[in-house]
């Protein structure tokens, strides 16, 4: 009796997923439907819902403006907040129209490079590299048009509960070349591709538990993860710290760029010196970025977490 109930309970969990996935599917098959313009009247018109009478994560949002930005206004941070909505919507819209409007004939429409002789240096040097960004304008963007150059990346994520929908997400990352792999187990992999000249792309602004290499991020104690330094370190591939922002608060207008890189081959400043001084210069270069459209980054996303005791008493000294 026990195994025909977990059978059942199996198969109304995949059609839930299922029903879940048509339903996602159908809404980006509409999206895909839609000019720019009324796409981004949509979005303005769901950003002022989700950040007005729905409240949609108000709290967890509002905790991280009042922590980065302390003097700043109720009024100041709920413009922020709805801001924030508008551009997670127009990038929800991007990514539905990437596949269908973005192409290697038409891409410098669509997107400006800063900085790509550095850029470009590094990533058709022999030697690997490692490229870091955060949640922050539309990472998903920057990593098509890189496989769309013809450039393979190996990223690492979370597999997402949903397996129909983690199938179609992975369909669409691989669809120019990029490689996901599952952050689960994956050192030995990444550490192969690193030692092949590979090139990883990394979201570096991900919370990492007590036990994680605490810096400050945007002048608030956060937890990083050891391994993106360590990547860096253990390989000798130098790390660059990209962005790729919506400009002129048009959707499918993009500037892509590089903030800064360290090598540890050429590190004069002691940027690579340690795991704590590297993590340390790419969250500083992060914060650069976010400044540049502080709309942009995601304010709902749970970066900052209280430090422990210890960790509290050296970053505040």
């Amino acid at each position: 009796m026990g195994t025909v109930r977990d059978s059942l309970k199996k198969w109304a969990g995949l059609a839930v997923d299922f029903a879940a996935y048509a339903v996602v599917r159908l809404l980006v098959a509409v999206i895909q439907t839609l000019p720019l313009d009324m796409g981004q009247s949509l979005a303005d018109g769901v950003a002022a819902l989700a950040a007005g009478p729905l409240k949609i994560r108000h709290s967890e949002t509002d905790e991280n403006l009042r922590k980065v930005f302390p003097n700043a206004s109720s009024e100041a941070r709920d413009h922020l907040s709805r801001k924030m909505w508008r551009h997670l919507l127009l990038m929800v819209c991007e990514i539905a129209w990437a596949q269908r409007r973005l192409h290697l004939t038409n891409w410098s429409q669509y997107v400006t490079f800063r900085d790509n002789q550095l850029v470009l240096g590094h990533l058709l040097s022999e030697r690997p590299t490692v490229s870091v960004t955060g949640h922050f304008g539309n990472f998903e963007i920057g990593g098509y048009v890189l496989g769309l150059m013809g450039f393979s990346t190996t990223t690492i994520a979370r597999k997402l509960d949903n397996a129909f929908l983690d199938r179609w997400v992975q369909r669409f990352r691989g669809a120019k070349g990029q490689q996901m792999v599952d952050k689960e187990g994956c050192a030995p992999l990444i550490d192969r591709h690193l030692r092949s000249g590979g090139a990883l792309s990394l979201l570096a602004d991900q919370h990492a538990g007590p036990k994680g290499c605490w810096v400050n991020f945007l002048g608030v104690p956060a937890s990083s993860h050891k391994a993106l330094a360590l990547f860096t370190l253990g390989s000798n591939a130098p790390m660059m710290v990209s962005y790729t922002i919506r400009t002129g608060g048009q959707p499918m207008r993009f500037e892509a760029g590089c903030v800064a890189v360290a090598d540890p081959l050429n590190d004069p400043d002691g940027i690579c010196a340690s795991v704590t001084t590297l993590t340390q210069w790419y969250n500083d270069n992060l914060a650069i970025a976010v400044g540049m459209s502080l709309e942009q980054y995601w304010w709902l996303h749970r970066r900052w977490r209280e430090p422990p005791e210890r960790v509290a008493r050296r970053l505040a000294a």
